[in-house]
């Protein structure tokens, strides 16, 4: 595991998962090793299984108040997760399975949550979505900045 990456400075991360199990672990403790402050949601927090609508929710209303800067949510498929994060105005959660999907959410559509699936995504992928993701800027074109300001109003 790597830490404290060149990359990017260190934020608030909100972290949700509907289950405890390895990848959520694993991604705590790599925020943490590049010196992250994480803000813990879901069973993550209590060490209770809790709805993955519930969770998606949580997080996503972290970020849109602005308590803190990124959202990671997890569950099973990591679907459930995002869409539920979608639904809170201000919020673009991003289902990402590598890293270059990653990057590209970043710096396309100015993804302010990453989602993940427990199922298909292993800690060692994490760790390389992750790298991707804060080591991505969005883009100074100002067509994507429109794009992104037209979900405003959909």
């Amino acid at each position: 595991m790597r830490t404290k990456s060149r990359y990017y400075r260190r934020v608030r991360i909100a972290l949700g998962s509907d289950d405890r199990g390895p990848l959520p672990d694993a991604v705590d403790a790599f925020l943490h090793a590049l010196g992250h402050e994480v803000e813990r949601f879901g069973a993550l927090r209590d060490g209770q299984d809790e709805a993955w609508t519930s969770v998606g929710r949580a997080v996503a209303e972290a970020v849109a108040r602005g308590s803190c800067t990124f959202g990671i949510v997890c569950c099973w498929t990591g679907t459930g997760v995002s869409i539920a994060a979608n639904k809170v105005a201000g919020v673009r959660a991003a289902l990402c399975g590598d890293a270059a999907t990653a990057a590209g959410a970043r710096t396309w559509n100015d993804a302010n949550v990453l989602a993940l699936s427990m199922r298909a995504t292993t800690p060692a992928v994490a760790e390389e979505i992750l790298e991707a993701w804060f080591a991505a800027v969005p883009t100074a074109d100002e067509r994507y900045a429109a794009m992104i300001e037209s979900l405003r109003y959909i």
